[in-house]
């Protein structure tokens, strides 16, 4: 078939000059229409009493393509909070903010999922010697990042509420009540001195604070 007369040569070798293109930068890794339009999951949460359920926790790491663990432990150091997971859920012991934690999660973003480079999200996360490296497969960019180790299983958390514990009181607050360290946890228990040993019942948790009765 000869070459329409209309066309100069290399469009009439290689057709359509925007068309030829679009294609290419279809076949380049990372430029798909469903990268462009990848975005964070929005959380689901849900409050019970103290607590605050991060319901759909599993699926929000699924699409970070992400470890579970990995995301959970960040989460908790960033917020400084206790927490579990179970059936693909994550509960704080404390009452977290929803913008709270879409703030953690982009940051999370930020730091372990997109490349500084191109922006995309196709990344993964490798270990080079002690150091973690976030690799991009779209662009071959790649950096270190800050590792945050991953845990096997739930969480026991070294504070419970309504569970009792035996404490050493170390200081005396402002207002007069004692206080005692447990792990990273400050205790305020009413009616104590410094020095003292005491049977507390810990009756409230909020961040890194708990608040407890002596058990008589």
């Amino acid at each position: 078939m000869s070459a329409d007369p209309s066309k100069s040569a290399p469009e009439a070798l290689f057709g359509d000059y925007d068309a030829l293109l679009a294609r290419m930068r279809a076949k380049l890794p990372g430029t798909s229409a469903a990268h462009e339009r990848w975005q964070l999951p929005e959380p689901t949460l849900l409050v019970e009493g103290r607590q605050t359920v991060f319901q759909n926790f599993d699926e929000v790491c699924k699409v970070l393509d992400r470890d579970p663990a990995y995301v959970y432990k960040f989460l908790l150091g960033e917020l400084g909070t206790a927490g579990s997971r179970e059936a693909g859920r994550l509960t704080f012991k404390s009452r977290v903010a929803e913008r709270q934690i879409v703030e953690k999660l982009e940051a999370f973003v930020e730091m372990f999922v997109i490349c500084q480079e191109c922006r995309r999200p196709d990344t993964k996360l490798v270990k080079e010697g002690r150091t973690t490296i976030l690799q991009c497969s779209a662009c071959g960019a790649h950096r270190p990042v800050r590792a945050y180790a991953a845990i096997k299983g739930p969480e026991i958390p070294a504070i419970e509420e309504g569970k009792e514990y035996e404490v050493n009181i170390v200081d005396v607050g402002n207002r007069g009540d004692g206080l005692a360290k447990v792990d990273r946890f400050v205790v305020f228990v009413p009616g104590t001195s410094k020095g003292q040993k005491v049977k507390v019942l810990i009756e409230r948790v909020s961040g890194n604070r708990a608040f407890a009765k002596i058990v008589r």
